[in-house]
């Protein structure tokens, strides 16, 4: 879940995929907003003609079996507000019908939001560091340490804290500059190795990728954690000393930076203290944070302190070239630059349209959440 790359305008953010961080430039804005400003929505009346319904229901199906064993902290919800509609979904046919009967529609903060993209890259790499591969992607160690920290404090529910034990206390993991340093070096660790040392930077962001190996053959790489440091945009940095002029500072653009200065782009990309570590994946696509494989125009990932994970959402913004979109999507990933309410991640799949269209993809969104029936009913939102 992305354990998540936000491009466009974002410099550098999907995921699970997992809580990956994310976008290569912020988007405008606050990056939180006020909570329970959740008010009930008119019907999605195009939600039967935008071809997303029956996407978004099998996607939901999916998602069902993690609502019993994960905690919504938005608020939103219960546990037990999903039987029903998952116990609907089991049978469905008709996916529209089953969106407005088994739901209903809220907006939180008014709906106003923001929509980014982030894919499935796929780098050069090999199993065995070997001539032209010697850039480590790190295995989860053994060492790193989550923190439920709403365990401790209620106040405190839905944040984590990562870092590394010493003696009696927690203190932070080691950050990108002394990992590029080598603080992890010969303690087997690597799970695999990259041929470029910014295209994988970059596989990291997005939390999750595909390595070509030397003999034709996909390996698949996912989020397994991080060192729980805060991300830091290098593409805002950039873009802050004026490094691409009037252009747009989206992946690309960063990628050509990093290449045409390669004295300098070692201490640029350790700005970014952050960093992802990786698990091997089998199965369909990168796996989101409620444990299910992501699917290309239907998955985002959300903050899940607004929206519930696995909750539809009624996504309106825009795709590059101008053009427009209306679909029902699943909220089945977050990341770590994903934070407020409305602040989606869309993922778009792999290959070279799906880069393309996450590294350009920043646009302004309407976005309706799908509640359960009985939720609303508790929150005073029934029709």
């Amino acid at each position: 879940m992305r354990a998540f790359l936000v491009l466009g305008t974002l410099l550098l953010a999907g995921c699970a995929v997992s809580e990956k961080p994310r976008p290569l430039v912020p988007p405008p804005g606050p990056a939180s907003a006020p909570r329970n400003a959740v008010a009930a929505a008119p019907a999605v009346a195009a939600l039967d003609t935008t071809g997303s319904a029956a996407a978004a229901l099998t996607a939901f199906r999916l998602s069902c079996p993690a609502f019993a064993k994960r905690e919504d902290v938005s608020g939103l919800t219960q546990a037990g507000d999903w039987a029903g509609p998952c116990d609907a979904a089991a049978t469905a046919t008709n996916a529209g019908s089953f969106f407005a009967s088994q739901f209903t529609p809220v907006t939180i903060n008014g709906g106003k939001g923001f929509a980014t993209g982030y894919f499935e890259p796929e780098i050069a790499g090999s199993r065995e560091r070997a001539p032209g591969y010697d850039v480590p992607l790190y295995r989860r160690p053994p060492d790193l340490i989550d923190v439920d920290l709403g365990r401790f404090a209620p106040d405190l529910k839905g944040r984590k804290l990562s870092g590394q034990l010493t003696g009696t206390g927690l203190i932070p993991y080691p950050d990108r500059a002394n990992i590029m340093s080598g603080s992890l070096a010969g303690k087997g660790y690597e799970l695999a190795w990259a041929a470029d040392p910014y295209e994988a930077f970059f596989l990291e962001i997005q939390g999750s990728g595909r390595l070509r190996l030397p003999d034709g053959s996909i390996m698949r790489i996912g989020f397994a954690g991080h060192n729980g440091r805060n991300y830091v945009a290098i593409g805002k940095i950039l873009a802050q000393r004026g490094a691409f002029g009037d252009g747009n500072a989206n992946m690309d653009a960063i990628l050509a930076w990093l290449r045409a200065h390669p004295t300098d782009a070692p201490a640029l990309l350790a700005m970014n203290p952050s960093v992802v570590f990786f698990r091997e994946l089998t199965g369909d696509g990168p796996i989101g944070a409620l444990g299910v494989a992501v699917t290309p125009g239907v998955s985002v990932a959300a903050d899940p302190a607004f929206i519930p994970l696995g909750a539809p959402v009624f996504v309106d913004t825009m795709l590059p070239g101008n053009l427009p979109l209306q679909a029902m999507m699943v909220a089945q990933d977050t990341g770590g630059a994903i934070k407020g309410a409305n602040r989606l991640d869309l993922f778009r799949g792999a290959g070279a349209t799906a880069r393309a269209e996450a590294g350009s993809l920043a646009f302004p969104a309407r976005v309706v959440v799908l509640i359960p029936k009985a939720s609303a009913a508790r929150l005073g939102l029934a029709p």
